[in-house]
């Protein structure tokens, strides 16, 4: 099966050529949904050291939705914090794969409704939950695999992905965050017309921090391989001597080490930071630089957005969702392409203050609720296509 489709596929999923993925509260008032139990499976809990996009995800829909009285519990593997929902341990990064059916069978039995969040390997919930499932995909990994996992397991889960996800999940809902997954998901076979959309939020930024008076560009995220640090390192050799300023890399990963070694001068190292020193840092930054493979969305340059910092990143699935290229930043298809946006747009004020208006008025209409609105009508949606007792 091939991963490309046609724009026709494209528009279709979207709603309409050219369009972008609306909340359900736009099209039509929100009903209020009878209480459900719902469980959602997911790889991390939000408290897990590699917690990300994914997990504040999953957070936030957990949270909104016990808030409206529905009854939640997340089913995940590795550590777990307290929240206000209920929070089930499921095993190991590995074992919990195997062992997700014997621990929802044994500490939750039954629920309305079962909401699989893949993140790469899948739990294949239809094989041992016969009541409504939704399954929730970020982004499709394809290139991703060898970068992420060695063999066999980045074979075996590209099969798992490409094959047995779409047919196992052949009569449920999909849902995902942007028109670039949604085509990808199309490409592994699944119907456009089980496809929805759900934009992320947003969190509204904190009390306003300054802006660096000197240049200072970032990078923020998990540093894996497939983030591609590496090459913004590369150009800043190129682009320092133009630019002056210092270059911070913000996060931690199994690539710190090796981007430690690789950096030149003007480069600082965080490791991980807190949510209050994100907002000073995204705050502070002239630019936000992600050089990421792919994303699901790149929720990072929302929160960029919300602090009025453009995005400079590649044209790749995700980024060509969330930055709107020469309105709310650029996107590049080489590295050189990228090495003089970041110089031009580091030498030009006003450009680069106008890009962060943009952004930040676009941060403005994402937002938590809307979310949740989208995901309860479609977790309501799954229970009525279903049209059988819960499991």
């Amino acid at each position: 099966m091939t991963n490309t489709v046609d724009q026709k596929t494209v528009d279709r999923i979207l709603g309409g050529p050219g369009r972008s993925p609306r909340p359900a509260a736009r099209t039509r008032a929100r009903v209020a949904a009878p209480p459900r139990h719902l469980v959602l499976v997911a790889g991390r809990d939000l408290a897990h050291p590699r917690a990300g996009g994914s997990e504040l995800l999953v957070d936030r829909l957990a949270t909104g939705m016990a808030d409206r009285g529905h009854s939640v519990t997340l089913l995940c593997g590795g550590p777990a914090a307290r929240r206000t929902y209920r929070v089930v341990r499921s095993g190991g990064s590995l074992s919990q794969f195997a062992l997700a059916p014997w621990v929802y069978r044994r500490e939750i039995a039954r629920c309305d409704v079962l909401v699989e969040v893949c993140n790469g390997l899948p739990y294949l919930v239809p094989l041992w939950f016969r009541g409504p499932a939704v399954c929730l995909v970020n982004h499709v990994h394809t290139a991703l695999w060898p970068l992420r996992y060695p063999p066999p397991l980045s074979t075996i889960g590209r099969f798992t992905e490409r094959v047995l996800l779409p047919r196992v999940h052949e009569r449920n809902l999909f849902l995902t965050v942007s028109g670039s997954s949604a085509a990808a998901l199309a490409g592994i076979g699944v119907a456009p017309d089980r496809i929805r959309l759900l934009r992320n939020g947003v969190e509204p930024p904190g009390p306003p921090a300054a802006r660096s008076p000197s240049p200072l560009f970032l990078v923020l995220g998990r540093l894996a391989d497939y983030k591609r640090v590496d090459l913004v390192l590369r150009m800043w050799e190129r682009v320092r001597p133009v630019t002056g300023g210092e270059l911070v890399i913000a996060g931690d990963g199994p690539a710190a080490g090796q981007l430690e070694h690789l950096a030149g001068e003007g480069v600082r190292f965080t490791g991980h930071v807190s949510e209050e020193r994100k907002h000073r840092l995204l705050s502070a930054a002239w630019l936000l630089l992600h050089p990421a493979l792919l994303e699901g969305w790149g929720l990072v340059v929302a929160e960029a957005g919300a602090r009025a910092t453009p995005t400079v990143g590649f044209d790749v699935p995700g980024l060509r969702d969330s930055v709107r290229d020469g309105r709310t930043g650029v996107l590049a298809r080489t590295e050189s392409e990228f090495a003089s946006a970041w110089a031009a747009l580091a030498l030009n004020h006003r450009r680069r203050e106008a890009l962060g208006d943009a952004a930040r008025a676009l941060a403005a209409r994402l937002r938590w609720t809307a979310a949740v609105d989208r995901f309860e009508s479609v977790v309501e949606e799954a229970i009525t296509r279903h049209g059988r007792t819960p499991g």
